[in-house]
Parts: C-alpha cells; structure tokens; sequence
C-alpha cells in the first residue's frame, strides 16, 4: 500500500489512492495504518481521488478511530497539494473537491507551499448542524461539563463544530473538556471542540479537540467555524487570523458566511505500508 504523508500545520494525514490499492480500506487497517505507535501515524487518511461526473476530485476522509469526517480543512488543502504534486492541476488553477460535507473550490499557489479553499457557508442552525432541542441558531448556550459551566455557540461548515468562549485557552483543558463535549448527547452525531479566545477584532486563539482524532494541533473546519462564531457574535471584524498551537490560518468571511482559508502545506515524504503492520497489530487496539 503506497502512502504520501503531509501536515498543514502539524496536522497531518496520509493521502491514499484508491487507484493504488484496488479495494476498500477495512476498519483495521484504518486504525492500524493512523496509530502513533504500532503504524505510520497520522491525524486521519485522506482516500482520494475519486472520479466523478461534473469533473470535481472526490475525496473521503478517515478518522484515526476509523470514523468517517465529512470534511476537513487541512485536509482540503493537503489533498490539494497531493493533485498539484501529481500534475493533475496547475498552480493558481481552480479547481472542485466533492467531500460528503458538500464542495469546496480550492487553488494552490506559491508552487504548492499555500493553498486557499473556499470552504463553504457557515450554518448556526440547529437542525442543520445537528443538535438537539427546539430549531433555533445555537449561540451563547450553557454546557455543563465536570462541574464547571461554559458558553457554546454550535456550527457547521459540513461537519459540526461547538465553540466555547473563553478568558483563557489550554491544551490540558481541551484534553479533559473535549472528550466530553464530543460525546455529549445534546450533538447526536457527536462534534468537533474549540475552546477560542478572542486577541482582538482580527485574532483569536483556540485549542481544538477533534471527533474522531483527539487533541490536534491545527483544523481548518475548526478554524473556519470559530472564526464564524466570533464574526456572528460581533467580537471580531470579517477578517481573521486564527492561531493554533501549529500556526496560523487566515479565514475570511464574506456577508453570507461564507468562509474563505488560506495556509500551508508541507510534504513530508511517500512510503510503502507492509502488510505485516496488519497481522501484528494488537487487537485490544481496535
């Protein structure tokens, strides 16, 4: 099995062509392929391209708990920079990603070392999102979690995201609070977690606990939906830079929320995986 591994920001995934392979990935081979320590290691496996139609590039994305994401934004852009490093787009080319969390448009420039997607529109919308209660746009809502009280608001960019609003951010409490939120039976498709702290009209800071992966270093979905909270909640003007304990990422939001993100992209190298991975990974790990 061919793998090419990059990371936006520290996040990083392992492009897999489904061409390469001839066959479905199993859930096994999922999770053994993404572990830290008995497999290659990786934020998630981004299983593409696919064929379609309309001439878009299919893509599936994989969690390490071999949960599917529909969509991912350093995964975008890395997907992206995989077709630029395989000659099937061109720098500064538009072109469209199908994602079971809907289409994105997306260019890459600087001979491949930054790449801007056109995410798609942000929803507040409860139904959309989902969570449960009354129909209603999720903003400015209590959770309670190990006894401590916090202010939510809930989005979607494709897939869901609960941003709390906070005077500080940490990685330990993204770790203890955000397996917690993940999983917590108001998100019936369980979510994504960003504990944000805005800088000032045109920065904020957050720390991310992803559904499905765990504490991640860098999310462009994440990025995209708390940056869209602070906009909607007038704290921050419509530009915004938002800083992650891997970098930062630009995110642009236009009148309808749309969202529009920009970073980069480093390749890290190709490899094979060897099918010995697979008959010695420990079952208990599944």
């Amino acid at each position: 099995m061919k793998f090419y591994k990059y990371h936006g920001l520290g996040n990083d995934y392992l492009v897999m062509n489904p061409a390469d392979i001839g066959r479905e990935l199993t859930r096994r081979e999922i999770i053994a392929i993404c572990h830290r320590n008995y497999g290659i290691g990786s934020d998630g496996i981004l299983w593409g391209p696919g064929q379609n139609k309309d001439g878009s590039f299919g893509l599936r994305i994989f969690n390490p708990d071999a949960s599917e994401a529909e969509k991912s934004g350093n995964g975008l852009r890395i997907f992206s920079r995989y077709l630029w490093d395989q000659a099937l787009i061109k720098t500064d080319q538009s072109f469209q990603i199908s994602t079971p969390g809907g289409k994105v448009q997306s260019k890459v420039m600087e001979q491949g070392k930054v790449v801007n997607v056109e995410m798609g529109q942000v929803s507040f919308d409860s139904r959309i999102i989902p969570v449960q209660g009354p129909h209603r746009e999720v903003l400015n809502e209590t959770i309670r979690v190990r006894g401590q009280d916090y202010q939510y608001c809930a989005a979607t960019v494709g897939n869901p995201h609960c941003i709390l609003l906070m005077d500080s951010v940490s990685e330990e409490l993204a770790r203890t609070a955000g397996p917690v939120i993940e999983t917590d039976a108001r998100f019936p498709n369980r979510t994504n977690v960003q504990f944000m702290k805005v800088l000032d009209r045109n920065n904020i800071q957050i720390e991310i606990w992803e559904r499905g992966a765990g504490y991640t270093l860098a999310s462009g979905s994440s990025s995209s939906a708390a940056a869209a909270v602070a906009h909607k909640l007038g704290l921050c003007d419509n530009v915004i830079q938002v800083h992650m304990q891997g970098g930062v990422l630009e995110i642009i939001i236009d009148t309808d929320f749309g969202i529009s993100m920009t970073g980069p992209v480093t390749k890290t190298g190709t490899g094979t995986i060897d099918a010995e991975l697979f008959s010695d990974f420990p079952d208990f790990l599944l």
